[in-house]
């Protein structure tokens, strides 16, 4: 588990590294050239034609320092989304295989809780610590100890209660993202009506220009943070939702090919 968690956090930081690098390159190289581009021909044409209505660009929209962010912080939480939802759909594959081989007419007594056991501890490392091994595992192991099938279905919840725990544990930086970047659209809002305000003796003289400027970067920001926002939600919920369905399901399948089979002798009931 502690190789596991060491090897998210090292995935979490290089995926972020990558990004920036791609995102600021990309802006570097394309977007904000274009940008500047677009925008000194819009700006001839305004004082040729002052009837003229430039047309909106998405390099304009997307070219301030406030989008480049919440791309970047976009792009990172779905790395982090792409990593966890992988690792889920790895977890329900094991969901479509019979762990325990256990036929119909077989019944598990908790002297052979071990035997049972073994094809489960047989697994490949990486598997073994999934969510269905463990909760299969534990709960042979319970009812082999306590030869008792309430015991064993009370552990197999506490399992699978502590995982759900866990993995909405693991998505808070995902939260966290979703949270910050509709702020930083909020703070390029307020640098884009700062500027604007302090360029408002100009625009009494007549000249606007820096004005609309300074104003759209405070409507694109917010645009591109609140879309941005909106996707990333989306998709977070999503995958909440794929976690609780394998939660679930791991419950049901313990229920199904694991508890319905156990059985107490006779004596260890009367006693």
């Amino acid at each position: 588990m502690k190789q596991n968690y060491l090897s998210e956090v090292i995935y979490q930081i290089f995926a972020l590294i990558v990004v920036v690098i791609l995102v600021h390159a990309t802006y570097v190289a394309v977007i904000r050239p274009n940008a500047d581009f677009i925008q000194q021909q819009q700006t001839a044409l305004q004082e040729a034609d002052e009837s003229y209505v430039a047309e909106r660009s998405l390099y304009i929209i997307l070219r301030d320092i406030e989008q480049e962010t919440c791309i970047i912080l976009m792009l990172w939480a779905l790395t982090l989304i792409g990593m966890k939802t992988r690792r889920t759909l790895q977890e329900r594959a094991l969901l479509d295989r019979e762990l325990l081989q256990v036929s119909d007419g077989i019944s598990i007594l908790p002297d052979d809780a071990r035997q049972f056991a073994r094809p489960v501890q047989a697994l490949p490392d990486n598997e073994r610590f999934y969510l269905l091994p463990r909760a299969l595992l534990a709960g042979l192991h319970r009812f082999g100890s306590t030869r008792s099938i309430q015991d064993a279905s009370d552990t197999i919840k506490d399992i699978c209660n502590g995982e759900s725990d866990r993995l909405d544990s693991e998505l808070s930086i995902v939260r966290y993202i979703a949270w910050a970047i509709p702020s930083i659209g909020f703070i390029g809002t307020v640098r884009g009506i700062g500027a604007a305000l302090s360029q408002a003796h100009q625009a009494v003289s007549g000249d606007i220009l820096g004005v609309t400027v300074s104003l759209g970067v405070a409507f694109n920001s917010t645009f591109v943070a609140l879309v941005t926002s909106i996707f990333l939600m989306f998709l977070l919920h999503q995958l909440l939702l794929l976690q609780d369905r394998l939660v679930l399901d791991t419950q049901a399948y313990c229920d199904e090919h694991l508890l319905r089979y156990l059985q107490v002798p006779e004596k260890d009931v009367l006693e």
